[in-house]
């Protein structure tokens, strides 16, 4: 699967996600809930946020069970979160690794680019 396939699975899923009342296509980690905990977020923020993600680091499959990746996404408010979601493409649903809000200290201001 290429990247930008990557991107739409990623997009139907959260936009599956939110119209099925049980939410059986977006799966969380005990990480990311516990970083949603430490970002003052909750589920459907980041939810809503996969629904126009853009994929900006694809990871090799060295050690992975799934193919993951690092997605920028938006709240409501503008500001960017970042959500490392692993794909099950052959039970068609995500994982949620982690999610945390990116900082300008990492980050270049585009969001997508690591500083050196």
């Amino acid at each position: 699967m290429d990247i930008l396939a990557k991107q739409a699975f990623i997009r139907l899923r959260a936009q599956e996600n939110q119209a099925d009342p049980l939410g059986t296509k977006i799966l969380w980690s005990r990480h990311a809930i516990a970083e949603l905990v430490n970002e003052e977020l909750v589920r459907a923020q980041v939810e809503h946020s996969l629904k126009g993600s853009e994929l900006i680091e694809d990871y090799p499959p060295l050690h992975r069970a799934l193919p993951d990746c690092l997605v920028l996404g938006w709240l409501a408010s503008g500001e960017p979160i970042h959500s490392v979601v692993a794909i099950d493409q052959p039970k068609k649903r995500l994982l949620i690794v982690t999610v945390y809000r990116p900082s300008l200290e990492e980050w270049e201001d585009d969001w997508k680019t690591r500083k050196e």
